[in-house]
Protein backbone atom coordinates (compact mmCIF):
# COMPACT_ATOMS: atom_id res chain seq x y z
CA UNK A 1 0.00 0.00 0.00
CA UNK A 2 2.59 2.44 0.62
CA UNK A 3 4.45 1.75 -2.66
CA UNK A 4 1.08 2.59 -4.42
CA UNK A 5 0.97 5.62 -2.18
CA UNK A 6 3.95 6.71 -3.02
CA UNK A 7 3.46 6.58 -6.87
CA UNK A 8 0.20 8.69 -6.56
CA UNK A 9 2.53 11.31 -4.08
CA UNK A 10 5.36 11.28 -7.00
CA UNK A 11 2.98 11.49 -10.27
CA UNK A 12 0.95 14.01 -8.44
CA UNK A 13 4.26 16.00 -8.25
CA UNK A 14 4.85 15.89 -11.66
CA UNK A 15 4.61 18.98 -13.99
CA UNK A 16 1.76 16.81 -16.42
CA UNK A 17 0.16 15.15 -13.75
CA UNK A 18 -3.03 13.89 -14.52
CA UNK A 19 -4.34 14.28 -11.10
CA UNK A 20 -5.46 17.71 -11.50
CA UNK A 21 -6.94 17.68 -7.31
CA UNK A 22 -3.33 17.21 -6.49
CA UNK A 23 -1.35 19.48 -7.92
CA UNK A 24 -1.47 22.08 -5.58
CA UNK A 25 1.69 21.47 -3.07
CA UNK A 26 4.35 19.53 -5.49
CA UNK A 27 7.11 19.73 -3.03
CA UNK A 28 4.96 18.46 -0.67
CA UNK A 29 3.73 15.53 -2.59
CA UNK A 30 7.87 14.87 -3.79
CA UNK A 31 9.03 14.72 -0.35
CA UNK A 32 6.30 12.11 0.59
CA UNK A 33 6.86 10.21 -2.02
CA UNK A 34 10.18 9.51 -1.22
CA UNK A 35 8.95 8.84 2.88
CA UNK A 36 6.21 6.37 1.10
CA UNK A 37 8.78 4.61 -0.84
CA UNK A 38 11.39 4.22 2.10
CA UNK A 39 8.48 2.92 4.28
CA UNK A 40 7.41 0.72 1.40
CA UNK A 41 10.86 -0.46 1.17
CA UNK A 42 11.46 -1.18 5.25
CA UNK A 43 8.36 -3.03 5.28
CA UNK A 44 9.32 -5.56 2.00
CA UNK A 45 12.63 -5.93 3.47
CA UNK A 46 10.99 -6.87 7.16
CA UNK A 47 9.07 -9.25 5.40
CA UNK A 48 10.91 -10.91 2.66
CA UNK A 49 14.72 -10.20 3.62
CA UNK A 50 17.38 -8.08 1.76
CA UNK A 51 17.50 -9.10 -2.26
CA UNK A 52 13.69 -10.30 -2.40
CA UNK A 53 12.48 -7.37 -0.12
CA UNK A 54 14.00 -4.90 -2.79
CA UNK A 55 12.83 -6.35 -5.55
CA UNK A 56 9.55 -7.00 -4.27
CA UNK A 57 9.30 -3.37 -3.61
CA UNK A 58 10.60 -2.24 -6.83
CA UNK A 59 7.95 -4.55 -8.58
CA UNK A 60 5.48 -2.97 -6.58
CA UNK A 61 6.83 0.58 -7.02
CA UNK A 62 6.67 0.50 -10.92
CA UNK A 63 3.67 -1.38 -11.26
CA UNK A 64 2.33 1.41 -9.45
CA UNK A 65 3.78 4.00 -11.02
CA UNK A 66 3.15 2.14 -14.56
CA UNK A 67 -0.34 2.53 -13.55
CA UNK A 68 -0.66 6.49 -12.73
CA UNK A 69 -1.80 7.61 -15.88
CA UNK A 70 -4.04 5.46 -16.85
CA UNK A 71 -5.89 5.90 -13.41
CA UNK A 72 -5.76 9.07 -13.82
CA UNK A 73 -7.01 9.38 -16.93
CA UNK A 74 -10.08 7.13 -15.88
CA UNK A 75 -10.81 8.81 -12.60
CA UNK A 76 -8.53 12.19 -12.12
CA UNK A 77 -9.64 14.33 -15.11
CA UNK A 78 -12.64 16.93 -14.57
CA UNK A 79 -14.86 17.78 -16.94
CA UNK A 80 -13.33 21.26 -17.82
CA UNK A 81 -9.98 19.56 -18.27
CA UNK A 82 -11.15 17.34 -20.67
CA UNK A 83 -13.05 20.17 -23.01
CA UNK A 84 -9.77 22.54 -22.64
CA UNK A 85 -7.50 19.81 -23.80
CA UNK A 86 -9.88 18.37 -26.54
CA UNK A 87 -9.67 22.11 -27.88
Amino acid sequence: MAAALSAAALYAAAPHSGWTRLRGHPRLARVAGWVLALLSLLAWLGVSGGAAGLCAMLVSWMLALVAQPYLALLFGATAATSARETG
